[in-house]
């Protein structure tokens, strides 16, 4: 029986004409001039988001995820916000390439007034051997107690690398418990 499979097996290695055989795994220079000139952008453009929106659950991973359809919350629900950052910046040493990012939010009423604050809520970061520019950042907040109304969550979040910092805000409401 393996005597036979290794036949198979040299039987179909030698009907692959030797021009159809690819003898390189390198990229082709189209692919490599494509990322060059996203790198190149990615560097000129200012930290941002490609994606940011309240979720029904915690995401899976990058862009698994599902929207919720109103922001409209029950009095005690967890808010979940899920947001993919663009533009961040990169550090290359000799153990990798690292990025480094750090959250903050402010918890707003309708006249701008901040309920709730804190700098440096959460951090995302990491090295890897390239630079990842999937990166999804998922945050859940239990604001006990609110009454209900009208109210806005601001997201800052801060690229340690580059030193810019960027930020977005989704207006949510709270309704009273049944």
């Amino acid at each position: 029986m393996a005597a036979m499979i290794g036949a198979a097996v040299v039987c179909l290695g030698t009907q692959v004409p030797a021009s159809a055989q690819d003898t390189s795994s390198a990229p082709s220079a189209t692919y490599s001039q494509a990322l060059t000139a996203f790198d190149q952008a990615w560097d000129a453009a200012p930290l941002g988001f490609a994606v940011r929106t309240f979720v029904d659950v915690p995401a899976k991973g990058f862009g698994i995820y599902t929207p919720r359809t109103n922001q409209t919350f029950a009095a005690g629900e967890t808010l979940h916000v899920y947001a993919e950052p663009i533009a961040y910046g990169f550090e290359t040493d000799s153990e990798g390439t690292r990025y480094s990012l750090n959250a903050g939010f402010k918890l707003l009423n309708p006249s701008g007034q901040v309920l709730a604050e804190e700098a440096q809520f959460a951090a995302f970061t990491g090295t890897t051997r390239s630079r990842k520019r999937e990166l999804s950042t998922q945050l859940s907040f239990g604001f006990e107690g609110l009454p209900a109304g009208s109210y806005t969550l601001a997201i800052d979040l801060s690229d340690v690398v580059s030193g810019q910092t960027a930020t977005f805000s989704l207006p949510f409401s709270v309704v009273a418990g049944e």
